[in-house]
């Protein structure tokens, strides 16, 4: 298939079509499984009604004595995902140290010496011709930035994610029926989207909703957080193409061949709340990873935790904090735009880490991605950005095989790109 004919179609980064569900059964809450394959509540109907079950919340409840006296991976993870509570069911709870299944071994990566470097912050009411060289170097030697002067108000920043708070801090009974890892309807919450496969939990829940090429129905989305994400999504999708154009020009190619590769028309919003942790030095928000798509837009609160895996000057590889800017907007490449563009952009590792003893955080991350989709459609490097001196450096591939690559492994791996390459 020759290079013109490239084509996408959208796929949610977070979701396992061949996933199991699970919804919450009168069975042994210790019965250890591996494969689950219970049925669960979607919104494809009305809330289910029924008698909300607490957890047994002590660490020794979330694990049981396997056959060799070990820890039960397995019925922890079980009881806990049938809960239907998420992890602030645990802080609802009172626990006072985490359960085994949320302790992550320590990261031997240092983090950067304070003050020495920080992610680049790019003021987009700067001309144009300067935005455009800011954004192709941030997004090449770093893979990150973050923009102020993008059109949206604090006031609807601070409402959103006050909204998104709100939902997560309901009573358990009030959340509880929304729980649900099936996506059918384009909408879903639930706890850790790979539970079932990481080799442990991180310590956040996640309500997400897919917003391209087509919306969900409404009546779908908590009434507590609805308008505001339905608003959310059209503001960020502004941004999000303005800033598309923006990275096509860093590129050297025509501003609108992002757009009409579809490269901003499937949209998935991922809501992240971190509750309080009573041993925040022990567990993750989200383990170290890159984003599988195009572009990411996300908004966080002022607690901090996100941090980028970068190179210094002296070769160096540390973790940086992405500091939080009032206002800002956070903008890192995927997988998927440093393919696009051979290289010249990079999709770099970064993860967040729980902050707070007492504070709960909340992000809300906007995945760009393409749209059309096709089993003899191929995408790989853009044919404008190969020459003689600059070969290919990945070969096409549909995106069923991408996406079957992606689910193929646990969020950490960091695999996925190497995969595709010459």
């Amino acid at each position: 298939m020759p290079m013109a004919a490239l084509r996408f179609y959208p796929f949610l980064p977070t979701q396992n079509p061949t996933t199991k569900t699970h919804s919450l059964t009168k069975s042994n809450p210790f019965q250890s499984t591996n494969s689950p394959n219970h049925q669960s509540s979607s919104f494809n109907e009305a809330p289910p009604r029924f008698h909300h079950h607490h957890l047994s919340l002590r660490p020794s409840a979330m694990a049981t004595a396997a056959s060799d006296g070990g820890f039960d991976r397995a019925a922890a993870v079980k009881q806990f995902d049938e809960s239907r509570s998420g992890v602030k069911g645990l802080v609802d709870a009172g626990i006072n140290e985490i359960p085994p299944m949320f302790r992550h071994n320590p990261d031997p990566l240092p983090p950067a010496p304070t003050g020495s470097v920080s992610v680049p912050t790019i003021d987009l009411s700067l001309p144009r011709g300067v935005v455009v060289d800011l954004i192709r170097a941030a997004s090449h030697e770093w893979g990150f930035f973050q923009v102020i002067n993008h059109g949206i108000p604090v006031s609807v920043i601070d409402g959103t994610l006050s909204a998104i708070r709100s939902f997560n801090e309901l009573p358990p009974s009030d959340r509880s029926p929304y729980y649900s890892r099936s996506f059918t309807g384009g909408v879903s919450y639930s706890s850790n989207v790979d539970l079932y496969r990481s080799s442990a939990a991180s310590w956040r829940d996640t309500i997400q909703v897919m917003m391209g090429p087509a919306r969900p129905d409404p009546e779908r989305i908590p009434p507590v957080c609805r308008q505001e994400i339905l608003s959310w999504d059209e503001n960020v999708s502004q941004v999000g193409r303005s800033l598309l154009e923006l990275m096509s020009e860093g590129l050297g190619v025509d501003p609108h061949l992002l757009k009409e590769l579809t490269v901003g028309d499937g949209k998935v919003m991922v809501c992240h709340y971190y509750p309080p942790c009573p041993e925040p030095e022990a567990t993750m928000g989200v383990v170290t990873h890159t984003d599988p798509g195009a572009l990411t837009v996300l908004v966080q609160d002022d607690t901090g935790g996100l941090q980028v895996k970068h190179v210094g000057e002296n070769g160096n590889c540390y973790w940086v904090d992405v500091e939080p800017v009032p206002g800002a907007l956070v903008i890192n490449v995927g997988d998927l735009l440093q393919i696009i563009s051979n290289d010249e952009y990079k999709s770099v590792e970064h993860r967040a880490l729980v902050r707070s003893r007492d504070k709960s955080r909340v992000s809300i991350a906007v995945f760009f991605n393409p749209a059309k989709r096709g089993d003899t459609d191929f995408y790989g490097p853009l044919p404008q950005l190969i020459s003689d001196g600059k070969p290919a450096h990945y070969r096409n591939f549909t995106m069923s095989e991408f996406m079957g690559t992606f689910f193929s492994k646990q969020l950490s791996s960091k695999a996925l790109v190497d995969h595709f390459k010459l």
